[in-house]
């Protein structure tokens, strides 16, 4: 993807991002990025990132939902406004326990200098404390790479992270720098 294109999917998905109240008072020296992954390249299987036995993956349920809260809460509280819908988070379980989650969002068709693509990504992607460090958040993310790959999106998208060396394992490509001014020129961190 040419840097152009990178730009341009960023302002076709997000437009007006800058001009967010929320985004102009992030300290100056915070570093953000955005991060692409073409799923005609993405080859891994639920094997290739294993986590601790009795985990299982799935959307969540309705019923869960209250579980979900707590989860997420413990991640990030000002994330809970945005799990609203229960047909778009895909979550790891441990019995009824969720212990890691990500909303899976369509972001619709855009159009690159290189053609026409549909876009979706993992996003608000978290793992409560207590389950950290055991591989849980990045079998479910690719586990929800491989979903949107097998659903026909050609990209998926990664916005407003700050952990691309994690995303990266799994094959995602950083393709936009950012910080509360704007984008950064390539090369500048």
């Amino acid at each position: 993807m040419t840097p152009a294109d990178a730009r341009q999917l960023f302002s076709q998905i997000h437009p007006d991002f800058f001009a967010g109240q929320a985004i102009r008072t992030l300290p100056p020296d915070a570093v953000f990025d955005e991060m692409i992954l073409d799923l005609k390249a993405f080859h891994h299987s639920a094997d290739s990132f294993p986590c601790p036995p009795g985990i299982t993956f799935g959307f969540l349920l309705p019923e869960h939902m209250d579980g979900l809260v707590r989860s997420v809460r413990s991640v990030d509280p000002g994330w809970v406004q945005y799990f609203t819908q229960p047909s778009d988070i895909f979550c790891a379980f441990e019995g009824n326990e969720i212990l890691s989650f990500c909303i899976l969002d369509s972001m619709g068709t855009v159009t690159l200098s290189h053609g026409t693509f549909r876009i979706a990504g993992p996003g608000c992607v978290g793992t409560i404390p207590s389950a950290r460090r055991r591989g849980i958040g990045l079998a479910l993310i690719c586990r929800a790479t491989a979903l949107l790959q097998s659903q026909g999106y050609d990209y998926s998208y990664i916005h407003y992270t700050t952990v691309s060396q994690w995303y990266a394992k799994l094959g995602y490509q950083t393709i936009l720098r950012w910080n509360a001014s704007g984008l950064i020129p390539a090369g500048n961190d």
